[in-house]
């Protein structure tokens, strides 16, 4: 019987770790238009504060709640003059989240639909949603 008893034990033990291993922390991007920010917070938790630009008038970044589709460390706009967009991250068709070197024009609206950051903080969220995983992510656009 202790024999039984162990083995169920280490069975119960190894699929609760295999379940913790497999658990992924909720990514929250909040993204305001009208203020030009990005919170981003991890299981209910603020993690980052950062300054946007989203899109300017005609071309605004399309508001409402998504989860990324795909993921490009390296992307080059085709429609847009081959404009470099590093650390994408696609939510909803050829919108992205991704960083800017136009680091001047952040606080306003000026791109065509997009989500523009500064380099570092692309990369950072870039990886944050790479670890714990597009589906564990959702981006709210007000």
């Amino acid at each position: 019987m202790p024999r039984v008893f162990c083995a169920g034990a280490l069975l119960a033990l190894v699929v609760l770790c295999s379940a913790a291993d497999q658990a992924k922390a909720a990514i929250l991007v909040q993204i305001s238009r009208a203020t030009q920010t990005m919170q981003v917070t991890v299981d209910g938790m603020p993690r980052y504060s950062w300054r946007v630009s989203t899109g300017r008038r005609g071309l605004a970044t399309p508001a409402g709640t998504f989860h990324p589709h795909s993921l490009a460390r390296s992307w080059f706009s085709r429609k847009y003059y081959n404009s470099p967009m590093p650390h994408s991250i696609f939510f909803h068709g050829g919108i992205a989240i991704h960083g800017t070197y136009e680091t001047a024009w952040l606080g306003r609206p000026v791109s065509h639909g997009c989500v523009r950051l500064l380099p570092g903080a692309a990369a950072t969220l870039f990886a944050l949603v790479q670890r714990e995983g597009m589906q564990a992510t959702t981006i709210v656009v007000h």
